[in-house]
């Protein structure tokens, strides 16, 4: 079994969407076994803040991962990045609070994993994904999340807008199963999706505290008479987009599960609830039934 790592490390520095702070994320190549997992190198004794469902603690708008009072916001989409493109372990160095949202989308991180290019790990007790044998579901009105048996790992998702310029878009993405293929697949087809908003929401959203670092630089913009700053590098960038945040969010189960993941409408709380329950499904299982 093996996994794999980076074979070099790779730095960025921008701005955070929510705090507005310019933050500097360095990734370093990690041990065999480790995971993924931050390190706030601005805070005394340097905490380390795992990359794990266990430690996400806020949802709202983007997904928080924490350890105490110690946290790192917006992690979804350099995660989404790393997990797809087959990187098992690193040490993701950070002197802020937020990692950057570069230009909304997760090309930047797959460029530069690309460019660096990975090292296999041999390990001696790889966890093997989990196959999903029965129906898993978190909803929410007409919001929904799940994972249904399915013989390879896919992500499916649906959105509904009123805006015309959205509107209603579905979206499919195979994660195949040989790591060369994924990595391309990933890097042209989900990763530079950009993250957007609403006009008519903006307002309300900076009075709370909230994208203080947005701008038309980072993030797509919708109103009622179209999109402020196309071209869209997608007709169905939005959407696609959601796929990233979702593929983000489930890669905290450390690996991707069989299953197909179908969601409509759903958000980033709703996305971590799915994951826990795929983490206590595979806690209830027997264990010769588990893989």
């Amino acid at each position: 079994m093996r996994q794999h790592t980076l074979a070099a490390q790779i730095t960025q520095i921008g701005v955070g969407l929510h705090s507005g702070v310019n933050t500097q994320v360095r990734i370093l190549p990690a041990e065999a076994g480790s995971g993924r997992y931050f390190v706030r190198v601005d805070l005394p004794d340097l905490p380390i803040i795992p990359a794990q469902v266990a430690a996400v603690n806020h949802t709202v708008l983007s997904t928080q991962l924490g350890k105490g009072e110690v946290y790192v916001r917006t992690v979804e989409h350099l995660l989404a990045a790393l997990s797809s493109m087959g990187v098992d372990n690193a040490r993701i160095e950070i002197d802020g609070s937020e990692v950057p949202l570069l230009d909304g989308s997760a090309s930047v991180w797959t460029d530069n994993i690309a460019q660096v290019g990975l090292v296999s790990q041999p390990v001696n007790n790889q966890e093997v994904p989990l196959a999903i044998t029965e129906p898993i579901w978190v909803y929410q009105g007409d919001a929904f999340v799940c994972a249904l048996p399915a013989p390879e790992t896919r992500f499916s998702y649906g959105i509904d807008f009123d805006l015309p310029a959205i509107g209603n878009q579905w979206h499919s993405w195979l994660l195949t199963a040989e790591l060369e293929n994924a990595s391309a697949s990933f890097a042209t087809e989900i990763a530079p999706a950009r993250t957007f908003g609403l006009l008519h929401q903006i307002e309300h959203l900076q009075k709370t505290g909230l994208i203080k670092g947005g701008s038309l630089d980072n993030a797509l913009v919708c109103g009622p008479e179209g999109w402020l700053n196309p071209p869209l590098r997608f007709a169905n960038e939005p959407v696609r987009h959601k796929i990233l945040d979702l593929v983000g969010d489930l890669s905290l189960l450390g690996t991707f599960p069989r299953a197909h993941f179908l969601a409509y409408k759903a958000s980033h709380n709703l996305h971590i609830q799915l994951a826990q329950k795929i983490l206590d499904f595979g806690l209830r299982l027997p264990l010769v039934e588990r893989f």
